[in-house]
């Protein structure tokens, strides 16, 4: 696999505050990885740092492998971390136009890169009519105009409505099925979980988990089962091997599966064992209930 960034022993404090702490991991081309974690866990100072806006009190991070250097780098990269910043009274392509000249780029791409975003029939319309969820998508139009080998999103959809939040994810989805490789900063564990393949979880600046989104989530979850002999259905639940931590509730009992199973077939067993079930329910654990596990304990 071939290293977009890996960071090494990352760490910032501001005095005795460890904002980031002894944090590493390696991003791979071609991939969507989220940095996720509540507010304050760290995921805008680290993204600072390898974007070179924030001076790291130690470790250190590489991008492409260690062949360029980091200000060589900065122009591979497209990257959003602030709020949109764009003229008001001028239209979508003249501050395209106006990125282009400062970043000393062709403007060829500008109505490419507005498609890409959905807003080429916005395209001559003044930024200051643009909504949030326009001025976001305009945003990222400008840092693909370049055609970055990495694009760095820190908090995408803050602040948006549903539709808003869903159009940036599309848009993210499409953008990765060319190839780009993507690395966004979010506190949303669905956002994470709906667009990116892997995810670095952060807790109070530390990192508890670096890997596939699938592996964090894998789990074989519960079941809900309900009888009539609540006494005999919870001596049949201790007896079988795949069944974990029993949970009671007015509702039954809720069971942590050790292993997959066939509802069907622990239906019928439960039945031979003359209990017929009154409420039988397959629930897989969530990517929230993965991540609450994670960070209870930190």
């Amino acid at each position: 696999m071939e290293p977009i960034l890996s960071i090494s022993n990352l760490t910032k404090h501001y005095g005795a505050v460890r904002a980031v702490n002894d944090v590493s991991f390696t991003i791979q081309k071609g991939h969507v990885y989220g940095i996720l974690g509540p507010n304050g866990s760290g995921k805008s100072t680290t993204l600072g740092m390898v974007l070179n806006v924030v001076n790291p009190s130690s470790g250190s991070y590489s991008w492409f492998g260690g062949t360029t250097t980091n200000h060589d780098a900065l122009k591979e990269i497209g990257a959003i971390i602030e709020r949109p910043n764009f003229y008001p009274s001028m239209s979508a392509v003249q501050n395209l136009e106006l990125v282009c000249k400062i970043k000393n780029i062709a403007t060829t791409k500008i109505l490419e890169k507005l498609e890409v975003v959905d807003l080429a029939a916005r395209k001559d319309s003044p930024f200051s009519t643009f909504s949030l969820g326009m001025k976001q998508r305009l945003a990222i139009a400008s840092a693909l105009l370049n055609d970055p080998e990495i694009l760095i999103l820190d908090e995408p959809t803050n602040g948006l409505d549903p539709q808003g939040i869903r159009k940036i994810r599309d848009i993210i989805q499409q953008i990765a099925g060319t190839g780009t490789t993507i690395l966004l900063a979010s506190h949303l564990l669905d956002e994470v979980e709906k667009v990116c393949t892997h995810v670095i979880v952060l807790r109070s600046g530390t990192m508890i988990y670096c890997g596939p989104v699938d592996e964090m989530n894998k789990n074989f979850g519960s079941v809900l089962v309900n009888a009539s002999n609540k006494e005999q259905l919870l001596s049949f639940i201790t007896t079988q091997d795949y069944f974990g931590s029993v949970t009671d509730s007015a509702d039954g009992y809720e069971v942590v599966l050790l292993k997959a199973i066939d509802t069907a077939q622990l239906n019928e067993l439960a039945f031979k064992n003359g209990i017929a079930l009154s409420r039988l329910a397959h629930k897989k654990q969530s990517l929230e209930d993965q991540f609450i596990a994670l960070t209870k304990n930190h």
